[in-house]
Parts: C-alpha cells; sequence; structure tokens
C-alpha cells in the first residue's frame, strides 16, 4: 500500500516526547501496569530497531523493540505500537510492523515476541507460543503470547522467563 506522504524513519532522541504522546494517548495510565511493560521497564529499548511515521513532519505513529531473552532464546519485544487516531486504519501500524520485524531479522534477532491481537498479528508472521511455556512479570493473556521466529527457532518451542537481556535470569540472582 502506497503511503502518500507518510515517511518511516529509524528512532532517534527527538522523536521521544512526541512518542510519550502517542502512547499516552492510544493507551492511557493503564499502559503502565501491563506486563510487557514491566519487561520493557528493566532496560532500554533499541533506538535502532525502533522506527516512527511521520506526516508532513508531523510523528503520527511508533513502534519500538526491547532486547530481551526468552528463556535461551536471545530476541526482541515488540511495543508499543501506536498509531495517532488521525492515521488509523490507513496500514501505517503494519507497516512499521514490518520494517521492524525486517531490521530485527538483519540485526541476528532469533524471535520478536509479544502480547497482542492474533487477527491483527498472524499475517505479519507472529505463530501463538505455548501457553504457561513462557513467564513474564505480572499477569498476561497467554493466548495473546505471540513469536515471529527466524532461523530454527519454534514459537511453540520457546519456553522460560522473558526478561530484558540486561537483566540476568532469576535463578542467577
Amino acid at each position: 500500500m502506497p503511503f502518500q506522504d507518510i515517511v518511516f524513519l529509524t528512532e532517534d532522541a527527538s522523536h521521544d516526547a512526541a512518542i510519550q504522546l502517542i502512547n499516552e494517548e492510544a493507551f492511557g495510565p493503564g499502559r503502565f501496569v501491563r506486563s510487557s511493560e514491566r519487561v520493557r521497564e528493566q532496560g532500554p529499548h533499541d533506538r535502532h530497531l525502533s522506527f516512527v511515521a511521520s506526516d508532513g513532519g508531523e510523528i503520527i505513529a511508533s513502534v519500538r523493540m526491547t532486547p530481551i531473552s526468552a528463556g535461551s532464546v536471545d530476541g526482541h519485544l515488540l511495543g508499543p505500537l501506536a498509531v495517532r487516531p488521525s492515521h488509523k486504519n490507513l496500514g501505517i501500524g503494519r507497516e512499521l510492523v514490518r520494517i521492524a520485524l525486517a531490521a530485527a531479522e538483519r540485526n541476528g534477532s532469533s524471535a520478536v515476541l509479544l502480547v497482542g491481537d492474533p487477527p491483527y498479528y498472524a499475517p505479519l508472521g507472529f505463530k501463538p507460543t505455548r501457553p504457561g511455556a513462557l513467564s513474564m512479570p505480572g499477569p498476561f493473556d497467554t493466548r495473546r503470547l505471540l513469536a515471529a521466529c527466524y532461523g530454527d527457532t519454534d514459537a511453540m518451542a520457546l519456553e522460560g522467563e522473558i526478561r530484558h537481556r540486561d537483566r540476568k535470569p532469576v535463578e542467577e540472582m
């Protein structure tokens, strides 16, 4: 789908305020209690694998990627993905996900995980993980934990704790 005036850019620090506003608008204050957010709080996201969409110089959407380990597999946690209401349902979010997935694969990620709606993410290459095989801080719907895997990695074989790569596994603490 052509995006007439939409430009996709690698995220940089100048985008932080706009991204914060977009996420606040999309998810409200409840976003801070989500399991995915608990993982993101453990360390920084990877700006080289995080992207924004700009329309006429205004940042209107973003997706971030956080380096994680899912048990013994190194990968990334996708999200938050958010699009301003004025630009929803145009395919911008899906394009941001495609760009982020391609970047993660090029950079050697074995898997990209997220907690999201299967009907939205399945066409982008995400598959279900085995319910109960992966854990995250706090409660989450295991049926919504999805993975896009590369190489020999299989979504159903992933198991263990999902944590920021900068944080040691619980058994080593």
